[in-house]
C-alpha cells in the first residue's frame, strides 16, 4: 500500500485528512515541518502533503530542506486556505506536483492524489523519478518550475513564438460539472494543445488553467491564427463531448503571443509581454490572439499621454492590418458585444439589422461545419458579421436591403445543397427599431 505523510499544524484538519485517505492509502501525520523532517527519513513516504502555511517552518521550507538532505526530487503536493492566487504559484514554481485549498471535498482530494499516484507510477517505470520533477501530474506536460527553467535557458538562442495559452470561462466547469469534471477538461486541453504543436516545441502548465506554448521557428502570424482557430474549435467540441450537447459554457481559447528574438531573449520580460498581449485578447472578447509587438505597444501608449498626434496613433492601433474579402468573422463574445451596440445603435438612430441563424443537427462533423463556415463568410459582404457556437452559425446584416437577406440566404444554402452538404436549417428576421 502506497504511503502518504501528512503535515498539518491542526490537529483537526490532519485526522481529517488521513481519515479520507486511508481509504485507499497508508499515512501518518506530523504536525509540523521539524517532525515531518524526522519522520520523511523512518517511514519514506511516496507522496508528501503538506500544509503551505504554518508556524515555524513552512511547508516551502519543508520542501527544500527534504531536497537538500535527501536530493532529487521530493513528491509532493500542498494544501492551505490562502485564497490568493501567489500561493498557488509559489507552491508549483518550488516544484510541486499540485495544489488543493481547503476546505476541500473528499472526493476531491482523492481524486487529485489518485492523479498524482498513477503519474508517479507510470514515470517511475518508464524513465524515473527525473522525469517526475520535470512534469505536470495531470496533463503530462511540463510543469511550471521545468518549462520556465527550459525557457529560460532557450529563448536566448532559439527563434520562434512565445505563447501564454488560457481557458476561457473554465471557472463554470468546475462549479456546474464538478472538479473531476474540471480535471477532465485540463486533460483533454492538454491534448489539443500538444495536436497543434511538434514535439521539438515546448509545451507546459503554469498552473490553473493557464499554459505556455514556445513554438520554435515560428514568427508567422497567420500560422498562429490557424493555431488559435483549431484549439478553439477543438475545445467546444471536446467539452460537449465530455459534458453533453447542451453544455453551454463558452469554453474557449485566449492566447498572447511574442516572437523571439525580434521582442527579446530573456524569457521574464517576454513573458511579460505575452502576458499582456494576452490580457488585450480577454479584454476584447476572449476566444482568440494577440501578439505583441513593441513598437505597436509605444504608439498606444503615446496614443493616450501625448494630445499631439493621438488620434492618428490609436487609429493605426483600432485598424485591421489587411483587408480580407468576405464577412468579418467574430469570436462568439465579440460578435455577442456588437450585437448589443448595434441593438442599442438601432434605438436611438434607426437603422435595421437583419438576424440568420444557420442550425446544423448532432450528427454532422467538425469537418463539414467548418466547410458550411468557409462557405458562408464569403459568401457574406465585407460589411457583414459571423460567428460561429457550437453547431449554430450566426450572422448580422446590418442595412440589409429590401432582398439581400432573402437572396443572400438562398445562394448559400444552393450552394451548399448542390455540393452535396449536409442539411442545415435557417432561421432569419429583420431586427427593426420599435417607433
Amino acid at each position: 500500500m502506497k504511503k502518504i505523510l501528512i503535515v498539518d499544524d491542526a490537529q483537526f484538519m490532519r485526522k481529517v485528512t488521513s481519515t479520507i485517505l486511508s481509504q485507499k492509502y497508508e499515512t501518518i501525520c506530523a504536525a509540523s515541518g521539524e517532525e515531518a523532517l524526522a519522520l520523511y527519513k523512518a517511514e519514506q513516504p511516496d507522496l508528501v502533503l503538506s500544509d503551505l502555511i504554518m508556524p515555524g517552518m513552512t511547508g516551502l521550507e519543508l520542501q527544500q530542506a527534504l531536497m537538500e538532505q535527501y536530493g532529487g526530487h521530493i513528491p509532493i503536493m500542498f494544501m492551505t486556505a490562502d485564497e490568493h492566487e501567489e500561493s498557488e504559484s509559489l507552491g508549483l514554481e518550488a516544484g510541486a506536483l499540485d495544489y488543493i485549498r481547503k476546505p476541500f471535498k473528499p472526493e476531491v482530494l482523492l481524486h487529485r492524489v489518485d492523479n498524482i499516484m498513477q503519474h508517479l507510477e507510470s514515470l517511475r517505470q518508464i524513465q524515473g523519478l527525473k522525469v517526475v520533477a520535470e512534469t505536470d501530474p495531470m496533463t503530462g506536460l511540463l510543469n511550471k518550475a521545468f518549462a520556465t527553467k527550459t525557457l529560460t535557458e532557450l529563448c536566448p538562442h532559439e527563434i520562434g513564438m512565445l505563447m501564454m495559452v488560457d481557458l476561457d470561462s473554465f471557472k463554470p466547469v468546475n462549479d456546474l460539472y464538478g472538479h473531476d469534471m474540471g480535471d477532465k477538461v485540463l486533460i483533454r486541453f492538454a491534448e489539443i494543445l500538444r495536436s497543434v504543436t511538434r514535439s521539438s516545441d515546448i509545451v507546459g502548465r503554469m498552473g490553473g488553467d493557464e499554459f505556455i506554448i514556445f513554438c520554435r521557428d515560428i514568427r508567422d502570424e497567420a500560422l498562429i491564427a490557424e493555431k488559435s482557430r483549431v484549439i478553439n474549435e477543438s475545445v467546444l467540441i471536446a467539452a460537449r463531448e465530455l459534458m453533453g450537447d447542451d453544455m453551454n459554457i463558452p469554453l474557449g481559447a485566449s492566447i498572447g503571443a511574442v516572437p523571439v528574438p525580434d521582442e527579446g531573449t530573456e524569457f521574464n520580460t517576454l513573458y511579460k509581454k505575452a502576458d499582456k498581449a494576452l490580457y488585450s485578447v480577454k479584454q476584447n472578447g476572449k476566444h482568440g490572439y494577440a501578439i505583441f509587438h513593441e513598437r505597436e505597444a509605444s504608439v498606444a501608449a503615446a496614443a493616450t499621454e501625448s494630445p499631439a498626434g493621438s488620434l492618428a496613433a490609436a487609429r493605426m492601433i483600432l485598424e485591421e492590418r489587411s483587408r480580407p474579402k468576405g464577412a468579418y468573422e467574430l469570436g462568439f463574445e465579440s460578435f455577442r458585444t456588437l450585437y448589443r451596440f448595434l441593438v442599442r445603435g438601432m434605438e436611438n438612430y434607426h437603422f435595421d439589422v437583419e438576424f440568420v441563424l444557420f442550425t446544423f443537427d448532432g450528427n454532422v462533423g467538425a469537418d463539414v461545419m467548418d466547410a458550411f463556415g468557409e462557405k458562408l463568410c464569403q459568401a457574406l459582404r465585407r460589411s457583414d458579421i459571423c460567428t460561429r457556437s457550437g453547431r449554430q452559425f450566426m450572422v448580422l446584416l446590418p442595412a440589409p436591403g429590401a432582398d439581400h437577406a432573402q437572396a443572400i440566404i438562398e445562394r448559400i444554402l444552393s450552394a451548399w445543397t448542390a455540393d452535396g452538404g449536409a442539411p442545415v436549417a435557417c432561421e432569419h428576421e429583420v431586427m427593426r427599431t420599435v417607433e
